[in-house]
C-alpha cells in the first residue's frame, strides 16, 4: 500500500515500510552524500593549495575565513529565497554552480594560470552556493518522508556526513599526492552526480498546500522567520543550548590536540587518532534513532549536556593519549546525538513555508558559535594550560545543562 503525504511525493506505508523503500529519500540521500563527499574532499585541498601556490599560512587561514564569511553574511537572506523557490531545482542549480566552479581551479592549474585571488573567488563562491544549497536541504525531508519517519531520515544523512567525514582526509591528501588539482576534480564530479541523483526526485521539496511564498519585502520575510523561531519557545531554547554548546565543542579539538602532544604523541599519530575517532560521530547518528525513542527529546538533549559536562572534567585530568582517545570518542559520539534530536525537532513543530528561514537562522548561531569557541580555546592554552581550559569548558557546559534542567522542569523542555 502506497499513500502521498500532504504536499509530498508517495512512499510507502504500513509496519514494513523504512526510509530506505522510500526511492526519492534514496536519490535525495545520496546526493546529500555526494556533495558531503565532495566538500570533504576540498576541505583539506583548499589551503595546502593555497600553501603550495604562495608558501603564506595566513594565505591560508584567510581563505578558510572567506569560505565560512557567505553563511554569516548571506544565511538568513538564503533561507528566505528557498521559501520563496522550488527547492528542488535551487539545490540541482547550485550543483550544476558549484561544478563548474570547482573544474576552473584544475583548469586554471593545466594552464598555469591559477592565482591566489582565482583561489579565493572561487572559495568564497562555493560558499554562498553551499548557504544556497544548504538551506534548501535542510527545508526538504519533511516533504519526502513521513513525519514519523524525520528522526531515522536525519540520522542516515548525519551518518553520511560523519561517514565522509572519516574517509574525505586521507582521500582527499590521497589525490593531491597526485595532482593539485585532482581533488578539486573529484568534487566537481560528485557536483554533478548529485545534481543527476536530484533531477530523478518527484515533487520539489515543498508542502503543496501552502504554494510558493509570497513574493513580500526580503527583510520581513527574514524577519518572519526570526521572529517566528524566537516566538516558539521549546525551540527557541533548543537553539540558544545548541549555540552554548557548540561554542565548547569547538574548542575540543584543539584542547585534546595539545593534551596529546604534551603526552607525546607524535603529529601523525595525533592525525590518524583524529580520523579514526570519526568513527564514534557515525556510531552516534545510527543510535541517536534509537536513543531517542528511548529517552525521549528532552532526556536525550539533556543526557547529551550533561555527559559532556563529565567529560570535560574528565579531559582535565587526561594525562595519556589512551585518556585522550576515550573522552574524544565520547565527545563524537555524542554530537550527533543532540544534532539529530534538535533538527529531528525543527523540522516537526516549523511550518513548510517557513523552514528555510527558521533553519538557516537556527544554524547561523551555532556558525556564530563556532569561532567563538574556538578562539576561547586558543586563548585559554596560550594563557593558562590545558587542564585550566578543560575546566572552564566544564563550568561552562555544567552551567547549560543546570540551566536546561530548571527549564524542563518548567515544562520548556519537548516531552517524549
Amino acid at each position: 500500500m502506497t499513500t502521498r503525504p500532504e504536499g509530498g511525493p508517495v512512499v510507502a506505508t504500513g509496519e514494513a515500510a523504512t526510509i530506505w523503500r522510500n526511492r526519492d529519500f534514496r536519490l535525495v540521500w545520496s546526493g546529500q552524500a555526494l556533495s558531503e563527499f565532495g566538500n570533504g574532499v576540498s576541505q583539506l585541498a583548499y589551503p595546502l593549495l593555497m600553501l603550495a601556490i604562495t608558501g603564506s599560512p595566513t594565505a591560508a587561514g584567510a581563505l578558510a575565513a572567506v569560505r565560512a564569511l557567505p553563511y554569516l553574511l548571506f544565511g538568513l537572506v538564503a533561507g528566505a529565497l528557498v521559501d520563496r523557490w522550488n527547492r528542488k531545482r535551487t539545490m540541482i542549480a547550485c550543483d550544476l554552480l558549484r561544478a563548474v566552479n570547482m573544474a576552473t581551479i584544475p583548469a586554471a592549474l593545466s594552464v598555469g594560470a591559477l592565482t591566489p585571488a582565482h583561489v579565493f573567488a572561487t572559495g568564497f563562491v562555493g560558499g554562498v552556493l553551499y548557504v544556497l544549497f544548504s538551506a534548501a536541504e535542510g527545508a526538504c525531508l519533511p516533504n519526502v518522508v513521513r513525519e514519523h519517519q524525520l528522526t531515522a531520515a536525519v540520522s542516515a544523512q548525519g551518518t553520511a556526513q560523519s561517514a565522509c567525514g572519516v574517509i574525505t582526509g586521507p582521500v582527499g591528501g590521497a589525490l593531491l599526492q597526485f595532482s593539485r588539482g585532482l581533488p578539486f576534480l573529484v568534487d566537481a564530479l560528485s557536483f554533478l552526480a548529485s545534481a543527476l541523483c536530484l533531477s530523478f526526485v518527484r515533487g520539489d521539496f515543498r508542502d503543496q498546500g501552502t504554494g510558493p511564498g509570497k513574493r513580500g519585502s526580503l527583510r520581513a520575510e527574514v524577519v518572519e522567520g526570526v521572529r517566528w523561531l524566537w516566538n516558539h519557545t521549546s525551540l527557541r531554547l533548543i537553539a540558544i543550548v545548541a549555540a552554548g554548546l557548540q561554542v565548547a565543542i569547538s574548542g575540543i579539538a584543539l584542547v585534546a590536540i595539545v593534551v596529546a602532544r604534551d603526552s607525546g604523541a607524535s603529529s601523525a599519530t595525533i592525525g590518524v587518532l583524529f580520523s579514526a575517532l570519526g568513527v564514534g560521530g557515525v556510531v552516534g547518528a545510527l543510535l541517536a534513532p534509537r536513543l531517542k525513542n528511548r529517552l525521549g527529546l528532552g532526556g536525550l538533549l539533556l543526557s547529551v549536556l550533561w555527559s559532556q559536562a563529565a567529560l570535560w572534567v574528565l579531559m582535565a585530568f587526561a594525562t595519556s593519549l589512551a585518556a585522550v582517545a576515550l573522552v574524544l570518542g565520547l565527545f563524537m559520539f555524542s554530537m550527533p546525538c543532540f544534532g539529530i534530536a534538535a533538527l529531528t525537532f525543527q523540522l516537526e513543530v516549523t511550518p513548510d513555508a517557513l523552514r528555510g528561514r527558521v533553519g538557516t537562522a537556527f544554524s547561523l548561531l551555532i556558525w556564530t558559535a563556532t569561532p567563538i569557541g574556538a578562539s576561547a580555546a586558543g586563548l585559554l592554552l596560550d594563557t593558562t594550560s590545558p587542564r585550566t581550559a578543560s575546566s572552564v569548558f566544564a563550568a561552562w557546559v555544567l552551567a547549560l545543562s543546570v540551566s536546561t534542567s530548571i527549564s524542563a522542569a518548567r515544562g520548556r523542555v519537548p516531552k517524549p
